[in-house]
């Protein structure tokens, strides 16, 4: 080598990767150098390690998609249930009006329980009592009147009852309805 080329040291260049700086304790911002230099190290293009996201990213997509298809073959079997539970109903108000007036006896007693044990196993559950609350999201209202013995809007004769299936009301209940004396009729 020439002098010249020794006077011209090849010189280790040292870079401080520390995040504060020593001497004022403040965050460092990198720069352009060592943005460039970060991200070449952070996306090594690793075949298996992209082969490895990709197949999670399938398998999540694909656990989804059974999620998805399991509760929509749910709705559509509570909509079927829904849907004969509701052809019966007319046949439940028949059982209903024989038992009130003395008529079912016998073998059509036990087939009419049945029945009723039957719908309710299935999840359908009758509502409507005298004395409920009005609600008009589950009652349908034919006739009103006004008492001093209710405080609230209350059912006091339930001319057919309501069902509901699966949180759903399939049929309101037909009622009359009181609500209490107005302040204003004194």
């Amino acid at each position: 080598m020439s002098d010249n080329d020794q006077g011209v040291a090849e010189g280790v260049k040292i870079t401080d990767k520390r995040k504060l700086d020593p001497e004022t304790g403040a965050p460092r911002t990198p720069t352009g150098d060592e943005e460039a230099s970060a991200s070449e190290s952070a996306s090594p293009s690793d075949p298996v390690a992209e082969l490895t996201a990709d197949l999670q990213r399938l398998q999540a997509e694909f656990a989804n998609y059974r999620k998805r298809v399991d509760r929509d073959r749910e709705t559509a079997r509570d909509l079927m249930v829904a849907n004969t539970l509701s052809e019966l109903l007319p046949v439940l108000d028949d059982i209903g009006r024989a038992r009130t007036h003395g008529e079912l006896e016998g073998a059509f007693k036990s087939v009419g329980e049945a029945l009723e044990a039957t719908v309710s196993r299935l999840g359908m559950k009758p509502f409507g009592e005298s004395g409920d609350e009005f609600d008009p999201t589950r009652h349908e209202a034919i006739s009103h009147e006004y008492s001093a013995d209710v405080t609230k809007s209350t059912c006091v004769n339930v001319f057919q009852p309501g069902y509901e299936f699966a949180g759903r009301t399939i049929r309101a209940a037909i009622v009359s309805v009181a609500d209490p004396e107005p302040a204003n009729a004194e």
